[in-house]
């Protein structure tokens, strides 16, 4: 007769007897990877666009020596004389005077413009036609800035002076800037067409960013505002402007950037006259223009190299900072997708 087994003695369900339950599988261990040579090259190669623009910045500072960074330096008055180079005035305020009117006016009929296409292009043009001009306008920023001078030379400034500016001298002439005697109107060159090519450079760029800013506001917000009744310009209004605001600012900051450092188009059809222009018509400097006109002979006078320096120096510091506040506004607008909804509008 068998003998009881008693329960310390009997074997557990699902398992032999004499037979140990295997150990869980330990988790495995994540492989230490030794940096490779791929990583430790892209490193530096990251880093190789700061580090360029800070030894640009080091270069034109250390090669100005800030000789002329004073009060003068800021000043109206700019006399260069070629015999007493030490003790001519460098004053950079009427050359800044040139700037901020080309690039101001400029980039404000630029980013009317833009804006004006951008919304065509997302809201009422066919996919095709918007396709073609879409093609058309960045074919603009393909063309060298030295095609646009010797055109707005050779072609435009006889007709301003024949046409435009007498006829708008007739109708703005009570405005101020837009008066004057005739004989401000000179050969058509000035700050009137300096104005129409800056502004034809600058479109390019301000409705590319302006067009991918209101593509980027999402479909389901603009459906939802035409089930609710509104007109596609409502819509444009109301949704798509205030979605994509800091998108159109960012267009404006990196229009305002490219117009202020032009060069060689501007010294091809601003008249180049070292005054303070007596209105729209008369002719006028910017600070790149005229770093462009005087290169050649600054390097044989070091005191008006180095004021020349320290000019460029200005300008890129302030195209560096309108740069990076256009760069901040457009990282900010994030293209989102809505599942069923087809993408972005």
């Amino acid at each position: 007769m068998d003998e009881p087994i008693s329960p310390g003695d009997r074997p557990a369900m699902g398992r032999s007897p004499g037979i140990s339950e295997p150990a869980p599988p330990a988790a495995p261990s994540a492989p230490v990877r030794a940096p490779s040579l791929r990583r430790w090259l892209a490193s530096p190669l990251a880093l190789a666009p700061l580090i360029l623009l800070g030894l640009v910045v080091a270069v034109l500072a250390i090669a100005s020596e800030g000789q002329y960074f004073g009060l003068s330096f800021w000043g109206p008055v700019w006399e260069f004389i070629p015999t007493d180079p030490a003790g001519s005035t460098y004053g950079i305020a009427l050359f800044a005077l040139g700037t901020a009117i080309t690039a101001g006016i400029a980039l404000i009929l630029a980013s009317g413009l833009s804006l004006a296409i951008a919304i065509a292009l997302t809201t009422y043009l066919p996919p095709r036609t918007g396709r073609i001009l879409t093609t058309l306008t960045d074919l603009l920023a393909g063309i060298p800035s030295v095609v646009y001078g010797i055109w707005g030379f050779v072609v435009l400034a006889p007709y301003f002076a024949s046409t435009v500016e007498p006829n708008l001298r007739n109708a703005l002439g009570w405005l101020p800037g837009f008066g004057g005697p005739e004989s401000a109107i000179g050969g058509g060159t000035g700050l009137l067409l300096g104005i129409f090519i800056l502004t034809l450079m600058v479109i390019p760029l301000t409705t590319a960013v302006m067009r991918e800013s209101l593509r980027s506001v999402p479909r389901d917000v603009v459906e939802a505002g035409l089930a609710l009744g509104a007109t596609p310009w409502e819509v444009v209004r109301r949704v798509r402007l205030r979605v994509a605001r800091r998108g159109l600012w960012g267009a404006v900051f990196l229009g305002f950037g490219r117009a202020i450092g032009e060069s060689v188009a501007l010294a091809m059809v601003l008249g180049n006259t070292i005054q303070y222009p007596p209105s729209i018509y008369g002719g006028s400097y910017t600070i790149a223009s005229f770093i462009f006109t005087q290169l050649d002979s600054a390097f044989f006078y070091p005191e008006l190299l180095r004021a020349l320096v320290e000019f460029a120096l200005v300008i890129l510091l302030i195209t560096i900072a309108f740069n990076l506040l256009g760069q901040r506004a457009v990282s900010g607008v994030r293209t989102r997708t809505v599942p069923g909804a087809g993408g972005r509008a």
